[in-house]
């Protein structure tokens, strides 16, 4: 680890400015990772979401995030069954398995395309600390099938996984797409992962009949002390041809919920949405980051979605609540809207969404 990215790691945010002034003002007037006009969401050194400014103090994170009562969690859960997916998905087919938190494989339109993967055991800047798997990965990475796209959502350390994508990159050489700056960090990991990186609105095709849209969802960034919101963050949408649309949200919180209008409007209708549902208390800190079960219910409505998938849940500990309170909020907050429960579904890793084709 270089000089700097051990002063990043044991200076914490808030506290960095002990470091030195020179250095820390230095720090927070450049950025190491893009370089572009100023824009509606992004000042020339920081992006940012311009109906949702807001920020936590040093002081939040202390009280929110490390000294909040927690609810205890197992020190491991099996597997039911690890899942061993089929090669391809052709045609009108679908199938989205999970992997665990935000990692998914979605196959079709004979692609195969991985969201957020993370095979490492900690989602952490080092392999000796922070937060450890509880549930290992729903597919063991030697039965993956040949991986075609990944897509990164932010570079928080429990979505962008560079070991894993290393990995990736040596057996099968998949196109990385990633939003603003992500690409930076990668390719200081590893320059052999081809990554690709762009802004909200872009439509990058995956294949003559398959295109992803980043677009704007509500959180932030950081690898470090001094890079916040350095780089910027998105959710997808993915025109899968034949196979319908999905959209895939990453990490957001629910805010107004015109992000999720906006892609319906823009992007839908959409068959399948794979929406956030854990690592969401104490509400008063986490509301501005991440939704929990009942707002994701409210953003599945909202995109107007045929069927949901809920993520982000169960794997890794990050906040208070228990490993299956998101999954007893689901169900309360469907049954409170009338909702059938197979339409909204909380997979465990392993386990798959297959739906019916869509309509010719």
């Amino acid at each position: 680890m270089t000089r700097r990215g051990l002063l990043r790691l044991l200076i914490p945010a808030g506290l960095a400015g002990l470091a030195g002034p020179a250095w820390w003002n230095w720090s927070k007037s450049r950025n190491p990772y893009y370089s572009g006009p100023v824009t509606d969401h992004f000042d020339g050194v920081r992006f940012f979401n311009p109906e949702h400014l807001w920020s936590k103090s040093f002081g939040d994170l202390w009280r929110g995030v490390w000294f909040s009562e927690k609810t205890p969690w197992p020190e491991s859960r099996p597997l039911a069954e690890p899942a061993v997916p089929p090669a391809r998905i052709e045609g009108r087919g679908l199938r989205v398995t999970a992997i665990g938190h935000a990692s998914h494989l979605i196959q079709a339109a004979g692609l195969n395309i991985l969201t957020d993967p993370v095979w490492s055991e900690r989602c952490s800047p080092v392999s000796f600390a922070g937060p450890k798997r509880v549930t290992p990965p729903g597919i063991a990475f030697d039965d993956l099938p040949e991986i075609d796209v990944v897509l990164i959502s932010h570079n928080h350390y429990d979505h962008l996984d560079v070991a894993t994508l290393s990995r990736l990159a040596a057996r099968d050489a998949p196109r990385v797409i990633v939003p603003l700056g992500n690409d930076a960090i990668i390719k200081a990991h590893d320059a052999s992962i081809r990554t690709e990186a762009y802004d909200w609105g872009a439509r990058v095709p995956l294949s003559g009949d398959v295109a992803a849209h980043p677009l704007p969802a509500y959180h932030w960034s950081a690898r470090g002390a001094t890079d916040r919101r350095k780089a910027l963050w998105c959710a997808y949408a993915l025109d899968l041809g034949p196979a319908g649309k999905l959209y895939f949200a990453g990490d957001t919180a629910l805010v107004g919920g015109a992000t999720f209008r906006n892609a319906a409007k823009d992007h839908g209708p959409f068959r399948l949405a794979i929406l956030p549902i854990g690592a969401y208390e104490p509400r008063w800190f986490m509301k501005d980051q991440h939704m929990n079960a009942e707002e994701a219910v409210e953003a599945f409505g909202l995109l107007g979605a045929e069927a949901a998938i809920g993520c982000h849940w169960g794997v890794f500990r990050l906040t208070a609540e228990g490993i299956d309170a998101p999954v007893e909020q689901l169900a309360a907050s469907l049954a409170a809207k009338g909702l059938a429960p197979e339409r909204f579904r909380a997979l465990r890793p392993g386990e798959a969404w297959e739906g019916r084709a869509p309509a010719a």
